[in-house]
């Protein structure tokens, strides 16, 4: 072998294990990465959903909403007038459709639904927890919704308030609250709306904002709006026909 095929053999040699000392290096730090992601996460598969990381929401505390924490994670009450607790710990679990809610309330909302679809209707989770930032987007766009209507823009911020909460004040960053709708290819929203009015306190939610409680809740009728509040909680707000707001200043 001539000095110049030995060198090209040593070129060769010293790419070699120079490639194989890479890609090693690369392969290490790649299983660095999912160890710390999984150690993070903490993903588990659970029925079709998965455990997510625990989130903290940030907001205002009041000595009211202190009150309303104490009764219960299941009993807080968010609205326009009471924001959501500073600290509040929200720990998801994504459904299959990637939608998200606090793991908590999962067993309760899988029996709901199982119970519904053995009634044989078909329905999904069209809304679950959303983060402030989420929150405000919804709100930005509502309210550019009515100014492209030709509504100026105080007017079309009070209107879109109306519809969409203000960050902060939405249960769905609670992750407790979920909106339900009607797979049309199987059944309407009427008889999705309802089954859920009847039956959800069985399963611990309450339709959150009846049709005539309007003036209480500050939140128009939501027909596809159901809160987790606990069973005993969801049976008493039903046969007594209040809402949340009613039956938490009868605890009083």
């Amino acid at each position: 072998m001539n000095q110049y095929a030995r060198r090209r053999v040593r070129e060769h040699r010293r790419s070699y294990y120079g490639n194989l000392l890479m890609a090693a290096l690369i392969f290490l730090i790649v299983a660095v990465i999912v160890l710390a992601a999984k150690m993070f996460s903490a993903t588990i598969s659970m029925g079709g959903f998965s455990r997510l990381e625990r989130f903290e929401l940030p907001s205002l505390l009041s000595e009211a909403e202190t009150a309303d924490l104490e009764r219960g994670w299941n009993l807080i009450l968010v609205n326009s007038k009471h924001r959501i607790p500073k600290g509040y710990e929200v720990e998801l679990i994504r459904l299959s459709n990637g939608k998200q809610v606090d793991e908590r309330i999962y067993p309760e909302l899988q029996e709901m639904f199982d119970a519904a679809r053995a009634n044989g209707l078909h329905l999904f989770v069209a809304e679950g927890y959303r983060t402030q930032k989420e929150q405000q987007q919804l709100l930005d766009e509502k309210i550019e919704e009515y100014k492209n209507e030709g509504y100026p823009g105080a007017e079309a911020e009070e209107l879109a308030r109306q519809w969409v909460a203000v960050p902060g004040t939405s249960e769905h960053q609670l992750g407790i609250a979920v909106d339900i709708n009607a797979d049309n290819a199987g059944s309407s929203d009427d008889e999705v709306y309802t089954w859920l009015a009847e039956n959800s306190w069985q399963y611990g939610f309450i339709r959150r904002y009846p049709p005539d409680k309007t003036e209480i809740t500050g939140t128009i009728y939501e027909p596809w709006h159901y809160r987790y509040v606990g069973k005993e909680a969801a049976r008493e707000i039903a046969s007594s026909g209040v809402c949340l707001e009613e039956y938490l200043e009868n605890l009083r």
